[in-house]
């Protein structure tokens, strides 16, 4: 039985961010053990290839692609539920294990440790960017002093 109690936090869409940039080394390890409770799993789909990126132009407001970005999909199937996974470059075993996190999430079993890898994996990002923030800050020119 599913304790809600643990992913209420998290949108289904919240959850596949977490996961596209969480830590690939950890993302492994808490996915390995997960397969044993998934029965017979389907791979409709695991590979690597090009996405285009898309941007809207703040000025005018018009959509552009600024470059394409290398990609790896993994989709599976168990339980009559689907997993989907796609991370940032070409590590396959990430996004196939992404995949069964959401396919884990989507047939209700363990939902609190699901909760748990995603509550740090967002106190890490959330950690990432405000460092990321402050070199950026760091670096900042006031135009009104020149």
């Amino acid at each position: 039985m599913p304790d809600p109690q643990c992913l209420e936090d998290f949108a289904h869409d919240e959850m596949l961010r977490i996961l596209a940039r969480a830590r690939a080394d950890k993302l492994k390890v808490f996915a390995e053990p997960l397969i044993a409770d998934l029965g017979d799993i389907e791979v409709l789909d695991n590979r690597s290839g090009l996405v285009m990126l898309p941007m809207q132009d703040t000025a005018q407001g018009t959509h552009f692609h600024l470059g394409e970005v290398l990609v790896s999909e993994a989709h599976i199937k168990a339980m009559g539920f689907e997993g989907y996974g796609m991370r940032r470059g070409r590590d396959l075993e990430a996004a196939m294990a992404m995949a069964l996190v959401d396919l884990t999430v989507a047939a209700g079993i363990a939902h609190s440790e699901c909760g748990a890898f995603l509550r740090q994996e967002a106190a890490h990002q959330a950690a990432q960017d405000r460092d990321t923030l402050r070199r950026v800050e760091a670096t900042r020119v006031d135009m009104e002093t020149f």
